[in-house]
């Protein structure tokens, strides 16, 4: 279950609830009592994990270095034959 914080336009008291997704907003505020509580944006507290997602993501050492290796490996220049 998703963490949403609220703030009272009335009051400025700000409050964070645990709730499901398909639970109405909270509208009355726990402080003033007044039913002026909006729901605030905030950034998501979930990592996306699984196949689709990109190589590196969630990786630890020397795993999350693969795609960095790739790019800083020295370009290789063809070696000169002797005619």
């Amino acid at each position: 279950m998703p963490i949403y914080e609220y703030k009272c336009n009335d009051c400025g008291h700000q409050m964070d609830k645990l709730q499901k997704i398909s639970d109405e907003p909270l509208v009355t505020c726990p402080a003033c009592d007044e039913d002026t509580l909006q729901k605030m944006i905030s950034a998501a507290g979930f990592r996306l994990k699984g196949s689709g997602w990109y190589e590196t993501d969630f990786k630890t050492g020397k795993k999350k270095q693969l795609a960095e290796s790739d790019s800083t490996k020295p370009s290789s220049t063809p070696a000169k034959s002797a005619d």
